[in-house]
């Protein structure tokens, strides 16, 4: 039954629509964890200690975090695996293009597969950056969360990355949510335009959350 709801469109577009919804509350939590570096380097760095220790003395040290990730990386595969083979799918569809050129659709709509390659080329970037440090410009610090984000956006190739990388995930959501509720029946001719307002919201709320942190390390606020 698995199979047979995976190789149809409507289980891959289910499967979509549950992975995006769970990445989207990670989102939430983890913008509101970033701001907290706002509040100065023993907050925040308390906050990346209670991380690791999550679930202790039942769970050992890290292995919710590491429950998170994993879960985090299997809902960025399937979203991406089942988004390509819809693309794909719609391709063989029709291979020809349109005699009439269709309406056109919203921005967000046009560069939702451009957008999730750039957030899927970032996840990769970022992690290197603030996770193992491999690609970290000003000597990466074990421990020292708020010193490592302070680093990365004293660099001007910091801030570009991470501000685009936002940006798209700013249109990706926009047009993600409101998709994913139409895909699990949430939406309807009344509430259409209640889950647009809820998406639009969403989308503004991440975006302006996330790009606090190197605009506030770029004017001084953070340093």
């Amino acid at each position: 039954m698995a199979r047979t709801v995976w190789d149809s469109s409507v289980g891959k577009k289910a499967v979509m629509a549950v992975s995006g919804i769970f990445m989207l509350l990670y989102l939430v939590v983890h913008m509101i964890g970033n701001l907290k570096i706002f509040f100065g380097p023993g907050e925040f760095n308390h906050y990346a200690h209670w991380l690791r220790t999550l679930g202790e003395p039942f769970m050992h040290y890290e292995w919710t975090l590491w429950l998170i990730r994993v879960a985090l990386v299997a809902a960025v595969v399937a979203h991406a695996v089942s988004a390509y083979q819809l693309s794909r799918r719609d391709l063989r569809a029709r291979p020809s293009k349109y005699v009439h050129r269709k309406a056109r659709a919203s921005y967000a709509t046009r560069t939702m597969r451009w957008g999730g390659v750039i957030l899927g080329l970032f996840i990769v970037w970022h992690l290197l950056d603030l996770t193992t440090g491999t690609v970290h410009a000003g000597g990466f610090q074990e421990g020292h969360p708020y010193q490592n984000v302070v680093d990365t956006f004293s660099t001007w190739y910091g801030n570009v990355v991470y501000i685009v990388a936002v940006l798209a995930l700013g249109l990706h959501v926009r047009h993600g949510f409101f998709s994913a509720a139409q895909t699990l029946g949430a939406g309807s001719r009344t509430r259409n335009r209640a889950l647009r307002a809820v998406a639009d919201v969403l989308a503004l709320l991440l975006t302006a959350g996330f790009v606090a942190v190197p605009v506030g390390v770029m004017t001084g606020v953070v340093s």
